[in-house]
């Protein structure tokens, strides 16, 4: 049985409580921030740009390219029957200075989603990984299955985390949560028969409680397995992962469209689903193979070896590759086609989010593509943790792109809000997770494959 170290137990817990307290800073900070505060740092700006000499120019193209965006600004210019921000000016003098305070107000709520969602979606990446292991009668992976189920434990406590902030935070994220907007908005209301905060709720209940039930059997399951005297067990988890597979691809599109692309209620993608899904796979075979190379590195899982590693690796390799594609071809197809409703996704984030836009591409593909491609490179440790944590981070800043820009348009930045809400959830993350490795023994005996998992090499 492997017992959760104090040490580890302290760090998630300081981790915890750093990141409670910077986040209330950070929070009550941008909670305060005043209408006369915003039109004071927006006069500092204006006078930074015009100090600048050519400032003026890129501060009036970026202006003018803001005009088109289909974020939380147009949806307040909608609200007030303007088609342009300009007009929008001439009915509120203050308008500019309003729309900037708000979004200085989402950026903590949007900060806290967006790690929310991140270490739930590393668990559900996890439980699809697990049950397509379980479906496929895989025989190289039976020793890592235990660590698969304590990362999926986090499941219905992170899924539930992320609904809550979703309803707590309203239309600081989702602008079809307003009345007023969703009133002045044709789009948003042919629209209202889904995105409605009712429906919201009930789907998001049912997608949690269907992934939390088959992580209670397969794990239930498993464990019987290991004391039984013939296979029942595992016929049982073949049938319910076979079934599952059915019922996640369907509920992980619909999460998709619920939890991430309805910050943008005006575009839509027909790939967003599966680039979703790529992006949460990958981070979490990558956490699988993090947490098993902690774990043997402190004398446990001796039975897993570099072949385990090496597979892992390869999956963190050619799941980087599958996003990529996935990245251009949605992007591609888009930026080609230029049809304003769907390219405004994109001319946002090129416009004001260049550096994590683009950082992403290379933490997500160039990185992992040129450290993993050499079969040597994925039986070394430090090798995998090194692409691990990049792959990790750029992941984040994939999350990060999807919801910032609708929500904080270009006051956004990795701040005090960014950082401490990344603490809180990691401290969560290893508390539950490393919890619930202490339940059951690391070694899932009773499998029929273990013993060609124990002997897996080549």
């Amino acid at each position: 049985m492997y017992t959760f170290s104090n040490r580890l137990k302290i760090v998630s817990i300081a981790l915890i409580a750093l990141g409670v307290l910077g986040y209330s800073i950070s929070y009550f900070s941008a909670a305060n921030t005043s209408l006369q505060d915003v039109k004071e740092m927006l006069k500092a700006e204006a006078s930074d740009h015009h100090g600048g000499g050519h400032g003026d120019t890129a501060h009036n193209e970026t202006a003018g390219h803001h005009d088109t965006k289909k974020t939380h600004h147009e949806a307040e210019a909608t609200k007030m029957g303007h088609d342009t921000k300009q007009n929008m000016q001439q009915h509120n003098p203050n308008a500019h200075a309003e729309h900037v305070m708000h979004q200085i107000h989402n950026r903590p709520y949007s900060a806290l989603y967006v790690a929310a969602f991140f270490f739930f979606m590393i668990a559900l990446g996890v439980l699809a990984f697990y049950a397509i292991q379980f479906a496929a009668q895989a025989g190289w992976s039976p020793v890592l299955f235990r660590i698969m189920e304590g990362i999926t434990y986090y499941v219905l406590p992170g899924g539930l985390i992320v609904l809550l902030i979703a309803v707590v935070a309203g239309d600081h994220i989702f602008i079809w949560m307003n009345p007023d907007v969703v009133a002045h908005d044709e789009l948003i209301q042919a629209k209202e028969g889904w995105l409605n905060k009712t429906g919201f709720i009930i789907r998001g209940l049912l997608f949690i409680a269907g992934w939390s039930i088959y992580r209670f059997f397969a794990r239930k399951f498993s464990v019987a397995q290991d004391e039984a005297n013939d296979n029942k067990n595992f016929k049982k988890s073949f049938r319910i992962a076979a079934a599952f597979l059915v019922f996640y691809i369907y509920t992980e599109s619909m999460m998709s469209w619920d939890w991430i692309m309805s910050v943008d209620p005006h575009w839509f993608s027909t790939l967003f689903a599966w680039y979703v899904f790529a992006s949460m796979f990958v981070s979490g075979i990558t956490v699988i193979a993090l947490i098993t190379i902690y774990l043997k590195s402190r004398g446990h899982l001796p039975f897993v070896n570099d072949s385990h590693m090496h597979d892992l690796a390869k999956f963190m390799f050619a799941i980087s590759i599958f996003w990529t594609y996935l990245w251009f071809s949605q992007f591609m197809l888009i930026w080609y086609a230029d049809i304003p409703e769907e390219v405004t996704y994109f001319a946002t984030r090129i416009a004001d989010y260049k550096l994590p836009f683009f950082g992403m591409l290379v933490m997500n593909f160039v990185f992992p593509f040129l450290v993993l491609m050499n079969s040597d490179y994925k039986r070394i440790p430090w090798f995998i943790v090194m692409a691990g944590v990049v792959i990790l981070a750029g992941h984040y800043i994939d999350v990060f792109n999807m919801i910032m820009p609708a929500t904080v348009g270009d006051r956004w930045g990795i701040g005090l809000a960014e950082i401490s809400a990344v603490m809180l959830f990691a401290g969560l993350f290893i508390l539950l997770v490393f919890n619930a490795l202490t339940k059951a023994p690391l070694l899932a005996k009773g499998n029929p494959f273990i013993k060609e998992s124990e002997h897996f090499h080549y």
